[in-house]
């Protein structure tokens, strides 16, 4: 585990209400420097109002957040210089080459980036010159990860990254999601996914109905229920369909 005990985020008692609609309640966790943690939750469960408030697009209710020693309240511009979010794929002009999408955000960073540097980085280096809607599904989440990196962050919010991707391109989004880490950014992520959760992350949070129901590392929490008696429905098997899937199929990159 690549992470030091330092802590990058601190939440204390965040609240965010709608009207009478308590969407996040007394929140409480934190995020330690170089680590992947997951926020997990059924649909509903207040993960995205709680990544809007960290990434401070929305203003919380109450509570307060710190992220590497900054207090949201106070200091919003210092946060935003410090984090990446992964934009939706809509955030991107379809008829720009990748190059140029990267030099348009390195403009508004106010940044020098050498694009193919960067692209590189995310196996997408043969597209350099491709339009950004000549992309396929796993190449266009991979550059948005790759936009999130323009400005070298402390911490890359990810969410849902790899929805709707194929076996090949999901395993191979968590490659780059580890190697990332492994440069010593810390990553905060969002999955409906529970065996991606398991493989990448080094603790997550549960949430349901906007509380915290859940927080620990994903192996310590398997062993908790365990302990508690629950016994699998059937035979725990040493593989999945989608193990046979990359196995007849192949792990490299095949990006139509």
């Amino acid at each position: 585990m690549n992470r030091s005990e330092e802590t990058v985020i601190e939440v204390r008692d965040l609240c965010k209400t709608y009207g009478t609609f308590e969407a996040v309640s007394n929140l409480t966790f934190s995020v330690l420097k170089g680590e992947i943690f997951g926020l997990l939750g059924p649909n509903g469960a207040g993960k995205s109002s709680t990544l809007e408030m960290l990434e401070t697009l929305r203003k919380k209710t109450s509570g307060s957040v710190k992220i590497a020693g900054f207090d949201l309240d106070k200091d919003a511009a210092e946060i935003k210089n410090i984090i990446g979010v992964q934009l939706q794929t809509s955030g991107y002009y379809p008829n720009l080459k990748l190059t140029e999408l990267i030099e348009l955000f390195a403009g508004l960073y106010n940044r020098k980036v050498d694009p193919l540097a960067l692209l590189r980085l995310v196996n997408l280096e043969d597209k350099a010159k491709a339009k950004y809607k000549e992309l396929s599904g796993g190449q266009k989440q991979r550059f948005s990860i790759a936009t999130t990196l323009i400005h070298h962050p402390q911490i890359i919010f990810l969410d849902e990254p790899t929805t709707g991707l194929d076996p090949q391109a999901r395993r191979n989004l968590w490659d780059l999601i580890k190697k990332i880490r492994e440069q010593g950014t810390t990553i905060i992520l969002t999955t409906h996914y529970m065996d991606e959760a398991e493989y990448l992350c080094d603790r997550v949070a549960i949430m349901d109905k906007g509380k915290m129901v859940a927080l620990d590392a994903p192996d310590a929490l398997i062993e908790k229920l365990l302990l508690a008696g629950f016994e699998p429905r059937k035979e725990v098997r040493q593989a999945n369909l989608e193990d046979v899937f990359i196995s007849l199929t192949g792990h490299a990159l095949r990006d139509e």
